[in-house]
């Protein structure tokens, strides 16, 4: 029997995205009212993952903008370009995702500059229209634009953070990282390491967390686990493992990185030798 056409267009999202609450209910019901979303979390904790994976669900193209503080607005937007045939004007990823219906996903939106915001502030509230002022062009967003912006808390100080306008603009998400069952499937999942190996990276990760909170800038993240499972599936040795995917990309600090491979060497002191086990399905 033949899929139906309706059944081709909708297939359910091949991405994995294990669910932590609500996030895709309200997600959903905030593109149905046309609503911006803000999502706020630390490093690795999914973010991404999940706007990706609503992108595939929903079925729309999906822009994503890493913001730095030399992104510019015409980064954003668009610019004239000289050519063979002269000069033409060339659309940002912003532009292009209010064109087609599609969503765009500012990453880390606190580390683009201020003058950013003002370009949103028209695309965030009933408005939906986005001036070009380049061109005269006042874009009216197509239907199925949405537009998602994320950031850090832990990177926030006096001289970053969003303005009370414009975070009230938005509906917002809180994300952390999952809980211990539910990371643990995670990486499982994203590595193909056995359970009881995952659930011991898992207590490792938080245990480097509460450290964290002290000793490290930032705390290993789901993102992390997920590198170091898939080189002890592989058959690496869980203690280079964990040396090479958190203690070395969390601090530079001999003493730190000490610490951690101290915390490590309790973790997997019985199975720093044991077999990798076969991929799960």
């Amino acid at each position: 029997m033949h899929a139906t056409r309706s059944e081709l267009l909708s297939p359910q999202p091949a991405l994995f995205y294990q669910r932590s609450g609500n996030e895709v209910e309200l997600f959903e019901q905030a593109d149905r009212f046309g609503m911006p979303v803000l999502i706020k979390g630390p490093t690795g904790c999914g973010k991404t993952r999940f706007i990706q994976y609503m992108a595939e669900r929903l079925g729309r193209k999906l822009y994503t903008v890493a913001c730095h503080d030399d992104l510019t607005t015409a980064d954003l937007v668009g610019r004239h370009l000289i050519g063979a045939n002269g000069t033409f004007w060339q659309d940002g990823p912003l532009t292009r995702a209010v064109r087609e219906g599609a969503i765009c996903y500012l990453d880390e939106v606190i580390e683009a500059r201020k003058d950013i915001t003002v370009v949103l502030h028209p695309l965030a509230d009933d408005r939906r229209i986005l001036p070009l002022e380049a061109t005269g062009e006042e874009l009216q967003a197509a239907p199925g634009f949405m537009l998602v912006v994320s950031y850090n808390p832990g990177y926030r100080n006096l001289l970053k953070g969003l303005k009370p306008s414009t975070r009230q603009r938005f509906v917002a998400m809180a994300f952390d990282y999952p809980q211990a069952a539910a990371e643990s499937h995670i990486v499982q999942r994203e590595s193909g390491l056995d359970a009881t190996r995952a659930e011991q990276l898992v207590a490792l990760g938080n245990a480097l967390r509460h450290l964290g909170e002290h000793d490290l800038e930032e705390a290993p993240s789901t993102r992390l686990l997920i590198h170091t499972a898939r080189l002890i599936a592989a058959g690496m040795d869980p203690r280079q493992a964990c040396q090479a995917c958190m203690a070395q990309p969390l601090t530079d600090e001999p003493v730190a990185q000490a610490a951690i491979m101290d915390i490590v060497r309790v973790h997997f002191a019985d199975q720093a030798q044991a077999p990798a086990n076969r991929r799960i399905a």
